[in-house]
């Protein structure tokens, strides 16, 4: 990673930016084609490109990339709670998410956001969906989950979350948050997830289940058809989950809105410039469009 930076850097030292995703697993990310895309749409000379950083190797390779002078970076699993101790300023939304997907190089400070807050809403307000009164089940208390939790917050009149998670102390830390911010909340094992799932109005999966085509964690036999089904994986677009809940006929919302959603809000971060959604959309869907 510090070859090819240095290198780029060198070589064209002020006639371009260069962006990065770090994380790992990274090979399935969509944001570099996503945000190159975007560059090229506006005219910017600038390139991003993907980075495996293995969860030993956060700091060492955060202090490459100041070194390199960054301009500006995403942050994927797992390092979006990890990050957070070696970030110099956080903006109010990755405080109350108490979590980072994107920073911004700017002087000599890191600046910490978590663009996911918004990004997670953005595909349930375009479908108008008010979140009063509903019985919502999340799957995960990492870092996309607490992002989740805070963007929830701002919602009027949910009436409950229940957050699914093999390791009770990471859910039971996710309840703390979520009561804080005020939501009420508890705790449920993988093993009751079925049981739950068909009776809440919203389930969102926020693990990486899926994304390596995984048989679904809920069936459709334990899916509603008046329920809402969010999986945040993106890659594949239409993980088993998605498949699950459109046998079951309920409403799905795609990993990837989420995805187009936070990456143009970090791209407008990085660049002050309105981000051209149609490039980025076609980045990642080709001339066959949205998957129906």
């Amino acid at each position: 990673m510090i070859g090819l930076i240095s290198a780029q850097t060198k070589s064209m030292q002020g006639l371009f930016k260069t962006y990065c995703i770090i994380g790992d697993p990274i090979d399935h990310s969509l944001s570099p084609a996503m945000h190159n895309a975007a560059f090229n749409s506006v005219g910017l000379n600038s390139v991003y490109i993907a980075f495996r950083v293995p969860k030993g190797e956060l700091e060492v390779s955060l202090s490459s990339l100041r070194a390199n002078h960054i301009s500006g970076f995403n942050v994927t699993i797992p390092h979006k709670i990890g990050i957070m101790q070696y970030i110099d300023k956080l903006d109010p939304s990755a405080k109350k998410a108490n979590a980072v997907n994107t920073v911004h190089h700017v002087g000599d400070a890191f600046k910490g956001y978590n663009t996911d807050v918004q990004g997670f809403m953005e595909p349930l307000r375009k479908r108008r969906i008010s979140l009063n009164g509903m019985r919502i089940l999340l799957i995960g208390s990492g870092g996309a989950a607490r992002a989740i939790i805070a963007a929830l917050s701002n919602e009027e009149g949910i009436s409950h979350i229940t957050i699914a998670n093999r390791t009770k102390k990471n859910a039971l830390e996710l309840i703390t948050m979520a009561s804080n911010l005020g939501l009420k909340a508890d705790f449920t094992g993988m093993e009751y997830l079925g049981e739950h799932a068909f009776k809440s109005n919203l389930i969102i999966n926020s693990t990486p289940s899926g994304m390596n085509d995984e048989q679904s964690i809920v069936d459709f036999e334990h899916i509603s058809k008046d329920s809402i089904v969010y999986d945040i994986v993106y890659n594949p677009i239409v993980t088993n989950l998605i498949e699950q809940a459109k046998n079951a006929k309920a409403t799905v919302i795609y990993g990837y809105e989420m995805l187009l959603a936070q990456g143009s809000k970090a791209f407008e971060i990085w660049t002050g410039i309105n981000a051209p959604l149609e490039a980025m959309k076609k980045a990642l869907f080709g001339r066959f469009g949205e998957p129906l």
